[in-house]
């Protein structure tokens, strides 16, 4: 069973994964988990300040900062990817988030094929609240491609690399699916607790969606398709899924 680390500043408790994000989080007891998702991406240095503004007027701290979705140009090299990832954690940085290497936040990082930001930029972010409800709670599971994290690259590792057929897309689907179910279930979710799946891919998803997707209930409350690719060249298929108390636009 994977034990959870504790942000006690920010009110959380997070899976423990690579340096630049955790593999996801759920609220500490009377807390919940709220998303909030900009009108447009903003830059990244636009969007922190955004996001710390608004937490601000809502009477909370950057530590309650827990999960973002980030939106990039294209999917980067092995090589770049890392060299964003040690900027992106700058950030955090400078927050009070992470310490000794370790990150507590969740984040997805997805390329969109078409219209995409001219840099990265924040997406949405989620915040801890305290809550007085018995329904309050709730989690996010950190976006996965179909490559193992934490290895020498993705590329090497990736499951069935640049293979687009159907067959091939399918393993690369149940991969991130078991990924997926063994988050939620080290968070104490499951399909029946989400309030949001989210699948980003620039292929054809119908075939997955009847043979994979559907039948695990992963798309009991409706699926999103974000025509988007993984961050790294050479992964086709990405998911991540939360539940949430409430979402707001800004």
């Amino acid at each position: 069973m994977t034990e959870l680390g504790s942000f006690r500043a920010g009110s959380y408790q997070f899976i423990p994964g690579v340096f630049q994000y955790s593999a996801g989080v759920k609220p500490d007891d009377g807390f919940e988990i709220v998303r909030v998702r900009f009108r447009r991406p903003l830059a990244l240095s636009e969007g922190f300040s955004a996001a710390a503004d608004h937490l601000r007027s809502v009477n909370r701290g950057v530590q309650a900062f827990c999960a973002c979705e980030l939106r990039s140009p294209a999917p980067f090299t092995e090589q770049g990817f890392l060299d964003f990832n040690k900027e992106y954690v700058g950030w955090l940085d400078r927050w009070g988030l992470t310490k000794d290497g370790i990150n507590p936040v969740a984040r997805t990082n997805v390329c969109p094929e078409v219209d995409p930001p001219k840099t990265v930029s924040l997406y949405a972010f989620c915040y801890t609240r305290p809550t007085s409800s018995k329904d309050g709670g709730g989690f996010v599971v950190a976006g996965s491609g179909e490559a193992p994290e934490g290895k020498a690259s993705y590329r090497d590792f990736a499951i069935r690399p640049g293979d687009q057929s159907t067959e091939g897309m399918l393993e690369k689907c149940r991969f991130v699916l078991g990924e997926m179910e063994r988050r939620m279930s080290a968070l104490g979710a499951g399909w029946a607790d989400a309030t949001g799946a989210h699948v980003y891919t620039a292929y054809e998803l119908q075939a997955l969606m009847k043979r994979e997707i559907a039948p695990r209930g992963a798309a009991a409350n409706g699926l999103s398709w974000h025509f988007a690719r993984p961050p790294v060249q050479g992964l086709d298929y990405e998911m991540d899924v939360r539940g949430v108390s409430a979402e707001v636009v800004i």
